[in-house]
């Protein structure tokens, strides 16, 4: 796999270095860098690593993960013009799309890299007190359970890294779903029993033991466990650290409803950069399709708080507006990852799967009346079920690919994205391997339809 081999560029980015032929000469690490061992002698120069593993989402994952799937469902269009971003929005992208390659298949197994180097380290550091590693390895596994979990709903069947030792990976087959996903219960189940349940700081950017339990409650969501969807979302629920604000409030840094962000160092977004772009003139890169803003209700607050449209010339453009700020110097706004709003629908979901219709309907009613609105009418299992996906549209539009997860998981791609895409074929729920990476490692097979 490519994507590993290039890892030492990876290594140098986390403040590591690796030394080659060194029995033949040592010329000692270059003065930006320390060696692995190093690295993990104490728990300020791990900590230095884990925390890249931030950076590195910070950047173009952040807004890659939300616009290419945003693009490949319903609600998002990309107004430059761009050929290999048309193949998203035309659900016709290519093994050839580099795009593709860097920005979903090489970034996201970067970030499993860092975090696998990371997991290696600080288990077989001397020199780490026990509270540091328990943290670090939570927010590692965290990490890589949240990179696999991309990689997943992305492609299906995926080289299951778990390795720091890239000649391993670079052969690595295609690993079955059902084991990927395993990966990922498993890693945010450990990183649930390690992490703390105080944050790290005041602002909610590193992760502590709700953040991983959320991200579970979500993954078993997707796995269809609904008992354990519903129980991980109710222990986040119950703990009464968090709360329901007004759509006004939910996205600025101080918000009460956040369970994970990801912090920036001026309090701007590459969202709201991507979303919004400052100058009047210019669409922004990403905006909401038509249709999908006809799909609130009327009276919602979602509607008026986050969305608004920029008119150029003769056309209106209809923009996201969760991230009010598209620069800022000391601005309030960080990239939230995890809030309170979804860990409501998982359970409104996994309890309507159960046939828990009353509870069901009072999770979804809690989100409605934030919004605005009137409770739901919906009364049968069925029912209930499409009034809570409806709610995920318009809750988490933007938003890390939720809506483009939701129509593949529970079948409605081809009902939803047929009338609306004239390239539309089934096999476009699965991206196509990157033709780079079949090259790199032939072992590696490519999804059907490509």
């Amino acid at each position: 796999m490519k994507t590993i081999i290039r890892i030492p560029f990876i290594l140098a980015l986390a403040g590591l270095g690796l030394s080659a032929c060194e029995k033949y000469v040592s010329i000692g690490y270059p003065p930006t860098n320390i060696g692995v061992t190093d690295a993990f002698a104490s728990d300020v120069s791990a900590t230095s690593v884990v925390l890249n593993i931030y950076s590195t989402f910070r950047a173009n994952p952040a807004i890659n993960y939300s616009g290419y799937a945003g693009m490949l469902s319903d609600e998002l269009e990309y107004t430059p013009i761009n050929a290999l971003l048309e193949e998203f929005e035309n659900n016709t992208v290519t093994a050839l799309n580099s795009s593709l390659a860097n920005s979903l298949w090489y970034d996201t197994y970067s970030m499993i890299r860092q975090a696998n180097v990371a997991i290696a380290g600080i288990t077989n550091s001397n020199g780490m007190t026990q509270a540091g590693k328990n943290q670090l390895l939570g927010e590692a596994k965290f990490w890589r359970a949240y990179g696999l979990f991309t990689l997943v709903n992305y492609f299906g069947d995926v080289p299951l890294t778990v390795s720091s030792d890239e000649f391993v990976n670079a052969t690595l087959a295609r690993a079955p779903a059902a084991q990927v996903w395993a990966q990922i219960i498993t890693d945010l189940k450990e990183a649930k029993a390690s992490l703390p349940v105080a944050y790290v700081g005041t602002l909610r950017t590193r992760m502590n033991k709700h953040a991983a339990s959320a991200l579970l409650a979500r993954a078993y969501l997707y796995s269809k466990d609904y008992v354990n969807a519903s129980a991980e979302a109710t222990e986040v629920i119950a703990s009464g650290t968090y709360s329901m604000v007004e759509p006004s409030q939910t996205f600025i840094n101080t918000s009460n409803e956040t369970i994970m962000q990801v912090g920036t160092l001026l309090g701007f977004t590459i969202l709201g950069g991507n979303y919004r772009n400052s100058l009047p003139t210019t669409p922004p890169a990403y905006v909401l399709k038509s249709n999908f803003v006809r799909s609130f209700e009327a009276g919602d607050k979602r509607r008026t708080n986050w969305t608004d449209s920029l008119a150029i010339t003769a056309t209106t453009y209809q923009r996201i507006n969760k991230y009010k700020l598209q620069t800022a110097t000391a601005g309030n706004e960080y990239n939230v990852l995890l809030r309170l709003a979804e860990l409501y629908l998982i359970r409104a979901e996994a309890r309507a799967n159960l046939n828990q219709l009353t509870e069901a309907l009072s999770d979804l009613n809690i989100i409605r009346s934030r919004a605005g609105l009137a409770a739901s009418s919906a009364t049968t299992q069925t029912s209930l079920i499409d009034a809570i996906l409806q709610e995920r549209k318009v809750e988490f539009f933007g938003e890390f690919g939720h809506r483009w997860f939701d129509l593949k998981r529970t079948n409605q791609a081809d009902a939803v994205l047929a009338p609306l895409k004239p390239g539309w074929k089934s096999t476009a729920v699965l991206m196509p391997i990157p033709s780079t990476q079949i090259q790199a490692n032939p072992v590696l097979t490519q999804n059907p339809g490509y």
